[in-house]
């Protein structure tokens, strides 16, 4: 495994735990939000946008196991009305990260039951919780965030708000009558006219 660069906001130092099991750190902290963290064509924790972590580190006999929560605001779209958008993103989570011994103990045992399920592991006494932060608050963002529950859209016609003007319609003209129509508009007015007919 590569080795991890313990000056970043997102690995953690366990040497405070001494591999005694049973040890325990409660921290809190605020860290800049990684990369690519959410659908960025509808909604994602902007990069460096902070995130609150609350996080507790115990020493067990296997590793460390990481329990915490994960608090942060997404941005986005409404996905009828295209208006802009805010929403708090919360995640609980617990993960193992394993001495590198009973991970290679994991990975044996793993190969032969061909199971394949990821195994944390700390590289010395550091972790990356990126992936877990990742894999434990993507899934909390709404798979199509709206403005609101009732939000009306947009007018498929000419992209009006709905919203603004609940009684707002098109008169659908017939196309078999598209001629006549032309016939019946003043000099003036052809340029409606004209556009109603591209409309239709």
């Amino acid at each position: 495994m590569n080795r991890l660069n313990p000056r970043l906001p997102l690995v953690f130092d366990t040497r405070e735990l001494s591999r005694r099991p049973g040890a325990m750190i409660e921290m809190q902290r605020t860290v800049p939000a990684p990369n690519d963290l959410g659908d960025l064509d509808l909604i994602a924790i902007p990069p460096g946008q902070p995130i609150e972590l609350d996080l507790r580190l115990e020493s067990v006999m296997e590793g460390v196991l990481v329990t915490g929560s994960a608090d942060a605001t997404a941005t986005g779209a409404c996905v009828r009305c295209l208006d802009p958008i805010t929403r708090h993103v919360g995640a609980r989570f617990q993960e193992l990260f394993a001495y590198a011994d009973r991970a290679a103990h994991h990975h044996e045992v793993a190969a032969e039951d061909d199971d394949d399920d990821d195994v944390y592991e700390l590289v010395g006494d550091l972790f990356d919780l990126e992936p877990v932060i990742r894999d434990a608050m993507v899934p909390a963002m709404p798979f199509q965030p709206v403005c609101r529950s009732d939000c009306p859209g947009l007018c498929s016609e000419c992209g009006m708000h709905l919203a603004e003007d609940p009684t707002h319609h098109h008169d659908q003209l017939d196309p078999r009558w598209a001629a006549l129509q032309i016939l019946a508009t003043p000099p003036g007015n052809q340029e409606v006219a004209d556009t109603r007919e591209k409309r239709n």
